[in-house]
């Protein structure tokens, strides 16, 4: 099994809706072990998104079990058609993108929030989530719905960095 290629900036299709999932066969389990080997391929990605591989369904994956420091974590997740549920609190972080190598940015996100998704065998699942985890995922919602942490930065000029490695 190959990785799948990832869209990068400036390409338009970084910018479409991702349609619900319908049907929950193999062919989408094929597909969701595609794009984990494509997370697992890229730069410490803790995420990554269906629309990214030019795939515009609304799935994404989220690990943050092995980051640096350990942090608060429901492991490797398949979230299949998810939705925000609640959120709270706010912070701003530092993000960065597969889809935008090149920067890395200051985004405010919810502190905590609560996420409703289905795995790729159809389970709806109910999750509560915070910190760096609850991050990654509204990161990876905004990809569902043509949105870059770019367009999220409060100011180009001041929140918007160019990378200095990319390993």
């Amino acid at each position: 099994m190959r990785p799948l290629q990832i869209l990068t900036i400036p390409d338009e299709r970084l910018k479409q809706d991702s349609a619900p999932v319908t049907e929950f066969d193999d062919n989408l389990r094929e597909f969701v072990a595609r794009l984990e080997l494509t997370r697992q391929q890229g730069p410490a990605a803790v995420g990554i998104a269906a629309p990214q591989v030019g795939h515009f369904q609304r799935i994404a994956i989220v690990d943050c079990s092995n980051t640096r420091k350990p942090v608060p974590n429901h492991g490797n997740l398949v979230l299949i058609n998810p939705e925000i549920t609640h959120w709270d609190g706010y912070e701003v972080g530092r993000e960065g993108c597969l889809s935008v190598p090149d920067y890395t940015g200051n985004v405010i996100r919810a502190t905590q929030i609560r996420l409703r998704a289905s795995d790729e065998h159809g389970e709806e699942k109910e999750y509560e989530m915070e910190g760096y985890e609850a991050r990654a995922v509204q990161h990876e919602i905004d990809h569902l719905d043509g949105i870059l942490f770019i367009d999220r930065v409060v100011s180009r000029r001041t929140d918007l960095f160019k990378r200095k490695v990319y390993r």
